[in-house]
């Protein structure tokens, strides 16, 4: 059960409502989920959905790069809801099921081609120690490019933020629990103390 609540539009404030009415507007054509509790604060859901559509539509990546990334990065909070909506955008994007069943299963997904692998190493390596070590570093500017890179780790510091909303405030639980992510303790988070 969220700890938030989605606000009604007779709820919202004047803010609120015009932040909404964007995020419906633009290129997604909904309010996504991280905005339920990004809302309290009609400013930073502006900021952070707007960063999102650019981070998620407009960046030099393939969407199926930019997918893995948000997997990996789903993966590494065990964020359901963000693996679930992400799962089905992978897939759409060309991923490899068996890519996904990798990431979900913590294995280097060994059937990736080599781009993929790479951004798989880049974000694991990230998201594990908070570096790149210089040998990768160098090869993801040669692969993706300065920008490409800038893009990528944009991606997965922006995905972070989104991932540790959801699992916090429990957003889209518990209609998105992804079962291949196998998380025994979801089902206590008094656990979590």
């Amino acid at each position: 059960m969220p700890r938030l609540e989605t606000l009604s539009n007779d709820e919202m404030t004047a803010a609120q409502s015009e932040v909404s009415a964007e995020a419906i507007a633009g290129k997604r054509g909904r309010v996504p989920a991280p905005m339920i509790a990004w809302l309290r604060n009609p400013e930073l859901a502006r900021r952070a959905q707007r960063l999102g559509e650019l981070l998620r539509y407009d960046t030099t990546l393939h969407p199926r790069l930019s997918e893995l990334a948000v997997l990996v990065c789903g993966r590494h909070w065990t964020s359901h809801h963000e693996w679930t909506a992400h799962k089905r955008l992978a897939l759409d994007a060309g991923l490899n099921p068996q890519v996904i069943a990798d990431v979900a299963a913590r294995r280097r997904p060994e059937t990736a081609d080599d781009e993929e692998r790479l951004v798989h190493d880049i974000a694991l390596c990230l998201l594990s120690t908070g570096r790149i070590p210089r040998a990768l570093y160098d090869q993801g500017i040669h692969r993706l490019g300065e920008r490409g890179m800038v893009e990528l780790v944009a991606i997965i510091g922006y995905y972070c933020l989104v991932s540790v909303t959801l699992n916090a405030f429990e957003l889209g639980i518990p209609g998105s629990i992804a079962t291949e992510l196998d998380d025994p303790d979801f089902s206590s988070p008094e656990a979590a103390r």
